[in-house]
């Protein structure tokens, strides 16, 4: 007997889980969604040119004319960011009208600072700081050591919530996500608001971890796909959401206050929390286990079965007696000492970088499209709703490993097809759309089966690992973002391909649809790979 076979006497998703799940573990979904993407927006670059005080007092598109050269940037001839002619502005500015606009003039760097296009954003750190021209590489290492923090964090928190359980591991985060988060409001320069936004950084998406694995160990297996499809509507609900912020905040300091204050309504849910039932049990505490599945059945109006506790004490003790340890402290090296969980760990781990990678990547690609930023990130989000449609009931009569090999090989042959487009802006537009969508759905698919694959024993550890190796992509997401600004669609094809080749690894993994969540390493060693064209793991 394990909790799986409890659950049904009960109730698998009744009123108990019903609320935990809509009170507490959806709404803690978005501060992951918010803290992960507001740094886009705080960190905008909008349209600059040089100022030239001698001219203030002309017509702002005059004053261009006068002191800023054309270049051809894109195919497109706009006014250079960086350069400026080199004249006497003083004397030009008391006879204007018989200025010679025809008259070459040498260029040099701006060397007066920069007026920035205010139409869109009243303030970003960029334009407060300067950080354009010579320094327009600071806002990429802003994502870089977000990205690198958030990798740090969850190496971290991955045995904090293994270690001392789901619920600490949840309000820590929460704690240190809210603290930094405040701060970047209150930076006074760019190195300190760099450091604040790592601490911010630290916690994403740790802290999104913990809502996946608590709302999955507290549901039976014939609802972990719904409760999955529900955690990922909210974190798009939080990017649609965000994406209505910034357009109404565009003052980058109110910014980082208003996506960060209300958060702190979460705390007042630390009583309604409960702790997970099932790493409860895996940490032999057999009490306060007993108190949390008590309380579901009370909640769910269900009786609850006769001996079940002593029944879960016997077979606990049998399963230790196999393999005598006294306590046992799971660590990385017990993810790779069997054989098919070592195979496990890494096919899901290199599946999730990729997932992380392209996700990440074309969020980010989201303002670099053209047009309205806003509008461009609001889609990005918005596209992702209708992918949950039909992926609920795909992964429950397909399963979950046809779902996820789908879902990127489609997402990543849109991304590649962009390159045979990429002069077509409404195509590419649309096959970026298409490629949103694709990721999003592996996005979903993923998490719901690397938890269903890895142990309890090791299950937040082992999901931390692959987000951690996943976290690399994010950093080096934005570098190639930068190097690659000149050919806007280079980066979808190296993320296309990377998705084509996920995909296709994902065939490697077993079915996880309505089997039993494996509690031990044991258990997770009974299944291997399902691929009988490629080679035994078991010798």
């Amino acid at each position: 007997m394990d909790l799986d076979d409890i659950l049904p006497e009960i109730g698998e998703y009744g009123r108990y889980q019903k609320s935990i799940l809509w009170l507490v573990l959806l709404p803690g979904v978005f501060p992951c969604g918010f803290h992960a993407y507001n740094q886009l927006f705080m960190a905008a670059t909008p349209e600059h040119w040089c100022k030239v005080p001698e001219l203030k007092q002309i017509q702002s598109e005059e004053s261009r004319n006068l002191s800023v050269p054309l270049e051809l940037v894109n195919g497109v001839l706009k006014y250079s960011e960086c350069k400026m002619y080199d004249r006497n502005y003083t004397d030009i500015s008391l006879t204007i009208q018989d200025f010679d606009y025809d008259n070459d003039t040498v260029q040099i760097d701006c060397k007066n600072g920069w007026i920035f296009d205010k139409s869109l954003y009243k303030q970003t750190v960029v334009m407060e700081w300067n950080l354009v021209c010579s320094k327009d590489f600071y806002p990429t290492l802003a994502l870089v050591l977000f990205g690198i923090g958030g990798l740090i964090g969850n190496y971290i928190f991955g045995y904090i919530q293994d270690g001392f359980g789901r619920k600490p591991a949840f309000f820590s985060y929460l704690l240190i996500q809210c603290i930094f988060g405040i701060a970047t409001a209150f930076a006074p320069n760019f190195w300190i608001w760099l450091t604040f936004r790592f601490g911010v950084g630290l916690t994403v998406p740790a802290i999104l971890g913990t809502p996946y694995v608590l709302a999955i160990e507290l549901v039976g297996p014939k609802y972990r796909t719904l409760v999955t499809i529900l955690i990922n509507i909210s974190y798009s609900l939080a990017l649609v959401s965000l994406a209505l912020v910034v357009w109404l905040v565009t003052e980058w300091r109110l910014l980082a206050l208003v996506t960060t204050a209300p958060f702190f309504v979460l705390f007042s849910f630390w009583c309604l929390l409960p702790e997970s039932p099932r790493w409860l049990l895996a940490q032999s505490k057999f009490s306060a286990a007993d108190s949390v599945i008590s309380k579901i059945a009370k909640i769910n109006g269900k009786p609850l079965p006769t001996n079940y506790i002593n029944l879960l004490k016997i077979k606990i003790a049998e399963e230790q007696r196999k393999k005598p340890r006294s306590k046992k402290s799971y660590g990385i090296s017990d993810l790779f000492r069997t054989p098919n969980l070592r195979w496990k760990t890494i096919i899901i781990t290199f599946i999730w970088f990729t997932n992380t990678s392209v996700y990440v990547g074309l969020s980010y690609y989201a303002p670099a499209l053209g047009g309205d930023a806003f509008l461009n990130f609001f889609l990005a989000a918005a596209v992702e709703l209708p992918t949950y449609l039909f992926l609920w009931p795909a992964m429950e009569n397909w399963g979950r490993r046809w779902c996820l090999c789908a879902s990127m090989v489609i997402g990543g042959s849109a991304c590649l097809s962009t390159f045979l487009v990429q002069h077509n802006s409404m195509v590419t537009l649309g096959l970026y759309c298409v490629g949103k969508m694709g990721i999003s759905s592996s996005y979903v698919v993923l998490p719901l089966m690397a938890s269903e694959l890895y142990p309890t024993v090791v299950r937040g550890l082992g999901i931390s690992v692959s987000t951690v190796i996943g976290m690399i992509g994010p950093v080096i997401i934005p570098l190639v973002n930068y190097l690659g600004s000149d050919m806007l669609t280079l980066p979808l094809i190296i993320m296309g391909t990377m998705l084509v080749l996920g995909g296709l690894s994902s065939l490697l993994l077993p079915e996880t649809l309505n089997q039993h969540l494996p509690q031990t390493l044991e258990d997770a060693e009974k299944t291997g790979l399902d691929c009988g064209l490629c080679f035994n793991v078991n010798q």
